[in-house]
């Protein structure tokens, strides 16, 4: 994946916090900013979450698995969903964005594992692969950090992802179960307004 400098990942976070406060202050979406670099109008993947502070509890988290649309523009509409439209939570409120931070994964496009069910443990790794799983009409996605946050080896991480999608935990293990793995790279405010940061996992 070609890497973001961290100027371009603090752009990210500015953006995906003023288009949430735009939205909730005049209802309207922010229009892409005159000064987004160019690097940012390239086709990528990327999930805003917003975590309340100092708790670090998921308060949203939604995002464009597939790079269908230009970064720049991704990230707005991702973080005005996760503030709004995350059906686990209620909208956030103006009075939260002093108590709540942004994050963005900016991910590499997903590849499917063509591997036995089997050899899936071996080839995934905790802390570089999100998954994502689809059966028939059924799918489910989690990102790079969780399954380091949640302290799950491989086969809990793929069993997870699995509920996620709705699905029996050991669907995985099903030939016609389709897994895919991506990578993303993560920037995060310290605090609310506060400092931004490229996150390790």
């Amino acid at each position: 994946m070609k890497l973001l400098p961290i100027e371009y990942g603090k752009f990210l976070i500015k953006v995906a916090r003023a288009s949430v406060e735009e939205l909730l202050a005049n209802g309207i979406k922010l229009p892409v900013p005159p000064n987004t670099p160019p690097e940012l109008f390239e086709e990528r993947g990327v999930f805003v979450t917003i975590k309340t502070f100092p708790a670090d509890r998921l308060r949203g988290c939604i995002g464009f698995p597939e790079p269908v649309i230009p970064l720049i523009e991704a990230t707005i509409d991702a973080a005005i969903s996760a503030a709004t439209k995350d059906p686990r939570f209620p909208p956030i409120s103006p009075e939260e964005l002093e108590h709540i931070t942004f994050e963005t994964t900016v991910l590499t496009p997903p590849e499917l594992i063509d591997v036995p069910p089997e050899k899936l443990q071996e080839i995934i790794k905790v802390g570089r692969d999100g998954l994502i799983v689809k059966y028939k009409f059924a799918s489910g996605l989690l990102l790079p950090q969780v399954p380091v946050e949640l302290r799950w080896n491989e086969e809990e991480f793929l069993s997870q992802t699995c509920i996620k999608a709705g699905l029996p935990h050991d669907c995985w293990k099903s030939p016609y179960c389709q897994i895919y793995r991506f990578q993303g790279q993560i920037f995060k405010e310290t605090a609310p307004y506060g400092n931004i940061i490229k996150k390790n996992i």
